[in-house]
């Protein structure tokens, strides 16, 4: 039987644990890169000019 492993995910086998560990780094990693968490990016406010 294999061991288990508890995690925020509930309980998973270590290859289980180890590829969620690889994939919420890249995701934090990717979310980074396209400005997931710059206020910057936030701020921009797009004005229309809309004539009748």
């Amino acid at each position: 039987m294999v061991k288990m492993i508890n995690t925020k995910y509930g309980y998973v086998t270590p290859q289980e644990a180890e590829m969620d560990a690889h994939l919420d780094k890249w995701m934090k990693r990717r979310a980074k890169q396209h400005g997931a968490f710059s206020l910057e990016k936030n701020k921009k406010v797009v004005i229309k000019n809309e004539r009748c």
